[in-house]
């Protein structure tokens, strides 16, 4: 069969298989009806409290380290051939610092990996970018017991690394040609010293940081500090963030004071509104750095194809994620309670089933403590608890789907897998440890 005819074919099945969808949906069966429904809340949800605060800040700092750190910096101490004990020591406790859930931290891998660090140091940090939050630790420590959050610190911190290493090792022939087409890439040299740039990102880390730090939900202490002032500290890590965009990257004056205030006007006008504020300082930088040329419209350019790629995997993720499985505490496809009732104790297969649910769904950070209290209040053991918590916050059907693109099917459902089957362990022994 010709290459011609192939294509033919599966124009053909790919129309019989739309006709047949459409012809059979199953209009008026409220369980159809009401996954529709769940499906455009979950999207309607990530687009009101994740996408402005966390993706498109990510999508900046992602084009960023494609525009401004060059890629023999990336190469040194993340590529394959870094010092080890470096390279995964970074990449394993970047969550620590991150707190992003499983979506955001998307674009930051896509820039890091395409700049050249190896496949086991970026597998780490894909990981541990979420997985690792120590707020959400803090919580689980404090709501779910002392025992469940030690375990998910210590096992979080163990799992990076382990799938980095394996990774690595499971695609080390990959990773050789790899290695042998980026020597031969002409070595660019660093822009500007090394603490420009240092101070450049950590300023914009800074910015998604606090602008999403969440409540903990406590009256007192350090994060509960930090939370009050989390606007303040946004608002000033942005103005310093203008500043050196404006006195390295040599963006237009005018332009960033008059981003600066109208900011400004719309954090007064509309303190409720944080969303808008950041809106108009992502329009600010838009129009401050496209269409330029240098560094400057090369930030623009970067940062643009990290969003048409990630973008529309992210969202078609997101609405088949609440079209099969719902948002937490709502009914959609597949009914919550079979989930409930067959990960109730501690056996095997409701932790298997528990990391797998896990994998799948899409958390909000820190959302996942208080819906495994509830489960855990109708009979879910601790062993599958764990292995959710483990599983769930690092991984969901979305971010496989931006996963693939950026790394191919094969190393997508590979590192899936060692996600599951780690959490499934692991949450199997505590569970049987914590029940003699």
């Amino acid at each position: 069969m010709s290459p011609d005819t192939k294509q033919e074919w599966k124009r053909l099945l790919l129309f019989v298989g739309v006709f047949a969808g459409l012809y059979f949906l199953p209009l008026g069966s409220p369980r159809f009806e009401g996954a529709v429904d769940e499906s455009l809340h979950l999207a309607r949800d990530y687009a009101r409290e994740h996408i402005v605060l966390c993706l498109l800040p990510a999508f900046w700092i992602a084009g960023a380290i494609a525009a401004f750190v060059s890629q023999a910096s990336v190469i040194r101490y993340l590529g394959p051939q870094a010092n080890r004990a470096v390279a995964y020591g970074v990449a394993s406790v970047s969550g620590t610092i991150l707190a992003v859930c499983s979506c955001t931290v998307l674009p930051l891998f896509a820039g890091i990996y395409r700049m050249g660090a190896g496949l086991g140091p970026a597998s780490a940090f894909l990981y541990s970018g979420p997985a690792i939050n120590v707020l959400a630790i803090v919580l689980t420590a404090k709501i779910l017991g002392f025992e469940l959050g030690l375990a998910r610190a210590i096992a979080a911190v163990l799992f990076s690394v382990v799938l980095g290493v394996s990774m690595a090792w499971l695609f080390r022939r990959e990773q050789g040609e790899r290695i042998a087409r980026m020597a031969e890439m002409p070595a660019s040299p660093a822009s500007r010293p090394l603490w420009q740039t240092a101070s450049f990102f950590a300023s914009m880390v800074a910015v998604l940081v606090f602008a999403n730090w969440a409540n903990p939900k406590q009256p007192d202490g350090f994060f509960a500090a930090v939370f009050a002032w989390k606007w303040y500290l946004t608002a000033a890590a942005g103005i310093g963030l203008a500043v050196m965009a404006w006195r390295w990257i040599r963006l237009p004056g005018g332009r960033i004071l008059a981003t600066i205030l109208a900011v400004a006007a719309v954090a007064v006008l509309l303190p409720g509104a944080p969303e808008l504020a950041m809106l108009v300082a992502v329009a600010g930088l838009a129009i401050s750095t496209a269409g330029r040329g240098g560094e400057a419209g090369e930030w623009f350019d970067q940062t643009w194809s990290y969003a048409k790629l990630i973008f529309p995997l992210l969202i078609g993720g997101v609405l088949a994620a609440g079209f099969l499985l719902g948002r937490p505490g709502h009914e959609a496809l597949i009914p919550s309670d079979w989930i409930a009732s067959a990960v109730g104790g501690d056996s095997l297969g409701a932790t298997l089933l528990a990391a797998l649910s896990g994998a799948l769904m899409y958390f909000a950070t820190l959302t996942e403590v208080p819906i495994l209290q509830g489960l855990i209040g109708d009979g879910m053991g601790r062993g599958p608890a764990l292995a959710l918590l483990l599983a769930g916050p690092a991984l969901s059907l979305p971010s496989m789907l931006v996963i693939s693109s950026i790394l191919g099917w094969k190393k997508t459902l590979t590192f899936a897998l060692l996600v599951v089957l780690l959490a499934t362990a692991t949450g199997w022994a505590f569970g049987v440890v914590a029940s003699s």
